[in-house]
């Protein structure tokens, strides 16, 4: 079974995270599956433009805490986990092809992350992003430590994420985070004609334009993936964070 599915729809590619009974969270085994179907999605010849969405009840409800432990057992999994996150980011922002995210439900801690690395956002209606980062002595990755400041602000940016509190597709829209709110039902048809529209422009005007955003952020972003990276490890092998995500997975099954 496959974790992340990419699958072709005449110009677009559909890139699906396929856990829907645990709500997408993210496993060892998807982050690979995950990489692997963005990185078939950039290179598809016939494919000028990816949708990246969710099966089931959610976009993505963040790590998995059940596999905290797993994750953590040694710095050489820490390092391997976090590596595979900001892999994600780099086959998503990097590529060519420009990234509509399809996102409903929760978008949560590592799928709220996904939804700033998209190129355009079509969400849900039903849409809840927050980073639960702060709260369980993890630290964010995907580069939004420099996304984020960049869209929002610095002070916006320090209530996302040291609060965590959830924000509405409507917040979203006003913080200018997504492009486009519609019914749950009317949210995969507005993203794939959206995409359609993307796939007319020209595929080389549009690589390089995304290129060109690229080579002014990717520098920064390079080195807040790294930063970051750092800080992640350091967190995972944080006895603190062992504490709450132990307390927080406890809350979860009461």
């Amino acid at each position: 079974m496959r974790f992340a599915t990419h699958t072709i729809e005449g110009a677009v590619s559909v890139v699906t995270l396929q856990r829907p009974e645990r709500l997408n969270a993210i496993s060892g085994a998807l982050l690979v599956d995950l990489i692997a179907a963005l990185q078939a999605a950039q290179s598809e010849p016939a494919t000028r433009s990816i949708v990246f969405t969710g099966a089931g009840r959610a976009f993505c409800a963040g790590d998995d805490l059940k596999e905290f432990g797993e994750q953590a057992e040694s710095p050489e999994t820490i390092a391997e986990h976090c590596a595979r996150i900001q892999d994600v980011t780099r086959a998503m922002m990097f590529g060519p092809k420009l990234v509509i995210g399809a996102v409903h439900g929760y978008a949560v801690g590592g799928g709220f992350e996904w939804l700033l690395n998209c190129d355009m956002v079509v969400a849900a209606d039903s849409l809840v992003c927050f980073f639960p980062e702060m709260a369980l002595g993890h630290f964010v990755t995907g580069g939004i430590t420099h996304l984020l400041p960049q869209a929002v602000g610095h002070q916006r940016t320090m209530e996302l994420i040291v609060l965590g509190e959830r924000q509405s597709a409507a917040d979203l829209k006003a913080l200018g985070l997504v492009n486009r709110v519609v019914p749950q039902a009317d949210m995969l048809p507005a993203a794939m004609a959206l995409a359609a529209e993307v796939a007319t422009r020209s595929a080389g005007a549009t690589a390089r334009f995304k290129r060109a955003l690229a080579s002014g952020l990717g520098p920064r972003i390079e080195t807040a993936l790294a930063v970051e990276s750092e800080a992640a490890r350091a967190c995972f092998a944080d006895p603190d964070t062992a504490q709450r995500i132990a307390a927080a997975f406890t809350q979860t099954r009461k």
